[in-house]
């Protein structure tokens, strides 16, 4: 929907983006919308890459504590749809201290087989399809398997549909 990294920035106390771009690590800060920090070199880099760093403001939110699973698991399904992007969680707090890297060069496919990976296929390949018409993308991957309920997870702009939509029944 195109204004996720605002809302972050306006709702949060304050927020950090690093970019690892040309040999360079630029970086700009903000403080609940307002720049804090212009955009400045802070450094070299041999890796590209974006890190965003943001902490709920606590004036706007009664709960500032983010449940790792809960954030990994949405992490997880962008890594899937966006075939080859790494994307690392990682959770600093005392007691709780974990990182994941996650990387599927096969995207949807490799997401049919994560949801499949507890049954029994019915054929070995994931099926795909990818169409492009009028500016517009779909991409589609399916596997049968030996449950007697479908498993339909779809997806709009990157954005997880979970009551469906005209992009799930046409």
């Amino acid at each position: 929907h195109g204004v996720g990294a605002s809302v972050v920035n306006a709702l949060s106390d304050w927020l950090e983006v690093s970019v690892h771009k040309n040999g360079k690590i630029y970086q700009m800060k903000f403080s609940r919308g307002e720049i804090t920090q212009e955009i400045r070199i802070i450094g070299d880099t041999d890796r590209t890459g974006t890190v965003v760093r943001f902490h709920p403001d606590p004036g706007i939110f009664d709960e500032t504590v983010f449940d790792y699973k809960t954030l990994h698991t949405h992490m997880r399904e962008q890594a899937f749809l966006n075939a080859g992007l790494k994307i690392i969680t990682e959770d600093r707090r005392c007691g709780h201290e974990q990182k994941d890297e996650m990387c599927y060069e096969g995207g949807i496919r490799e997401f049919v087989s994560f949801i499949n990976r507890n049954k029994t296929q019915r054929h070995n390949d994931v099926i795909y399809m990818y169409g492009e018409k009028e500016g517009s993308e779909a991409e589609i991957a399916l596997q049968y398997n030996d449950g007697y309920n479908e498993i339909i997870v779809s997806f709009a702009n990157n954005i997880h549909t979970a009551e469906g939509g005209m992009h799930e029944t046409g």
